[in-house]
């Protein structure tokens, strides 16, 4: 009988799961995602919805499935084999903003797993940009968080069920799924020849007391002393803390599963006593490891966590796993730095900006989920010194889903960076991408003026669900030009794929303001399909361009239906 449900099983959800490893862009993932809407529940599936401040809206395919009593679940058939998921989930709010408490219960085939306890402690935002964490200041945004489970042992066509199983001290009224990944992970790392634990008992020091960051500096300054490199090994390791990396440093871990940096929640309040892995040189390698951060708000006058700082030229940023920190990663004047297969998830905002001085640098194979800003963003202002001239970076085959604000992709100028082989779907607060002058890029003295120049190429991506309300603002287009002041030049956009856009599937807006016109210029779209628009507000088109924009735009071999131009001083070639 088992085995029969379980072949039923597997029928009725292989059309309901979602593999994103099948999708011809993005990240190469290793992991299988599937939507709880598509799953067998008794619980309560909610949306589709498109309007801002709704956890519907908030949600992949802005569907997802409310247990609203004890006992509800949601259950599906494992598509391969596993040992560890994650679950994306929101819980209520409490009256104090400081979160509730709930429980899930992890069932195979029927047969209790594990209790796995899960908080609001770290969602729920309210208010006007940069938010707070006050409910009476209304509007929320950042509905969800998610859990990781390991060690689990799923065999493919096995029954997976996530049940709602409240328990002593759990205040929480309902708990809402949105999906589960699946991922069948590598046993961790062995440590390298040549390098020093930051366990050994030398770093530790003898009145040692379970925070690890003393022992990162030890460990650091030895590494460069004796040219070996520093190794995290499996486990948790609490840091209150920047950890400095010099030039020519290594810090590698036994995989992003395995090795956790993690803050102090009862100092996290203090920007200085948080997870930061700031570089401060070249030659830099970091890789392997997790950053566990216990932010709750976001603050733009504090300092970011996560990894921060200037990496100068030739290092490396790989396989790692950050969240709940305000920033997965704000680089600033490396040049030929590479960052692949790394995780960004519930950050306060975003998840890997290349700020000042960025040159020929790459973002590659990285996957940002629930992020509070930008998934990824090109963005050379110029806040502080510019060691290298910016331009020339590469953002390829990664994969952005469900920020609660602003954009999939971003650049704000520079020379001729690239947005390549990408996937962007359900952004919902923004456009997928988004090309834009929006932020400054240029010193006071008007000595450096890093607006856009060369050839900016946005091509072959895809599309989905995406141009959502955003904050104070408006709807956003899937893809959106916006001119603010000042103009764009040598913009090409080709081979991309607009699905199902909430709003227009592609405007050229400008606000025009203080006198200041931005005009766009050698421009032009190639192989551009746009199919079905304004699923989510009515009146909007397939290219809309507003009252406000200036200058023309080249339309190559391409499939957009419903062109809405607004403007006396934009013009359109075919």
């Amino acid at each position: 009988m088992a085995i029969k449900r379980a072949f039923i099983f597997v029928v009725l959800f292989a059309i309901g799961s979602i593999g994103f490893a099948q999708q011809k862009y993005g990240a190469l993932i290793s992991w299988t995602t599937y939507e709880a809407e598509s799953m067998r529940t008794n619980g309560t599936v909610l949306g589709p919805a498109y309007d801002p401040y709704k956890v519907e809206t908030e949600s992949s395919g802005q569907q997802c499935v409310k247990l609203g009593s004890k006992g509800q679940y949601v259950e599906f058939a494992a598509k391969a084999k596993a040992n560890s998921l994650i679950v994306r989930y929101s819980l209520p709010d409490s009256e104090d903003g400081n979160g509730t408490n709930s429980t899930l219960g992890i069932y195979i085939n029927g047969t209790f797993i594990k209790h796995y306890k899960i908080t609001s402690h770290y969602a729920w935002l309210y208010g006007k940009y940069p938010f707070t964490n006050n409910p009476d200041a209304g509007v929320p945004r950042h509905f969800y968080d998610e859990i990781r489970i390991k060690g689990i042992k799923i065999a493919k066509g096995n029954i997976v069920q996530i049940k709602r199983d409240d328990q002593k001290g759990d205040d929480s009224n309902y708990a809402i799924i949105d999906l589960v990944d699946l991922e069948n992970i590598a046993p961790p790392l062995q440590q390298p020849a040549n390098s020093l634990s930051i366990t050994d008992k030398s770093f530790l020091g003898g009145d040692f007391n379970g925070d690890y960051t003393a022992a990162f500096k030890s460990c650091i300054a030895q590494a460069i002393e004796t040219g070996k490199s520093v190794w995290i090994p499996v486990g948790e390791f609490k840091v209150t803390g920047d950890i400095i990396l010099p030039s020519n440093v290594t810090v590698q871990g036994a995989g992003m599963w395995y090795s956790e940096l993690v803050g102090d929640s009862a100092l996290y309040h203090n920007p200085n006593r948080r997870v930061r892995v700031k570089g401060s040189g070249g030659n830099i390698h970091i890789s392997d490891f997790a950053i566990i951060g216990k932010l709750t708000y976001r603050n733009d006058h504090e300092s970011s966590d996560g990894i921060v700082g200037s990496y100068g030229e030739n290092s490396t940023i790989s396989n790692l796993w950050i969240e709940h920190t305000k920033v997965g990663m704000w680089i600033e004047n490396s040049r030929n730095l590479k960052i692949t297969g790394c995780r960004m998830r519930n950050t306060m905002a975003d998840g890997i900006n290349f700020c000042v001085g960025m040159a020929q640098s790459t973002i590659q194979n990285c996957s940002a989920r629930g992020t509070g800003d930008d998934c990824f963003a090109i963005w050379p202002t110029v806040f502080m010194k510019q060691v290298y001239a910016p331009g020339h970076n590469l953002i390829i085959n990664c994969t952005g889903q469900l920020p609660y604000l602003a954009n999939g992709g971003a650049i704000y100028g520079g020379d001729s960076n690239v947005i390549k082989n990408c996937l962007f779907t359900d952004i919902s607060q923004g456009s997928a991408i988004l090309i834009s002058t929006t932020f400054p890029t240029e010193s006071r003295d008007k000595s450096i003026n890093n607006n856009f120049s060369g050839t900016t190429v946005v091509e072959d991506c895809d599309i989905k669900t995406s141009g959502g309300f955003d904050h104070e603002w408006d709807w956003r287009a899937a893809i959106e030009i916006c001119l603010d002041k000042r103009g764009i030049t040598g913009l090409e956009m080709k081979n991309l794929n607009i699905q199902n856009s909430l709003s227009n599937g592609l405007s050229i807006i400008a606000k025009n303001v203080d006198g200041g016109v931005g005009v766009l210029t050698n421009t032009s779209l190639q192989n551009v399909t746009i199919s079905n628009y304004g699923i989510g507000v009515k009146g909007k088109n397939g290219l809309f361009i507003s009252k406000g924009a200036h200058g023309n735009l080249t339309i190559i071999k391409s499939k957009i239906s419903d062109v809405k131009n607004e403007s006396a001083d934009f013009s359109l070639t075919q």
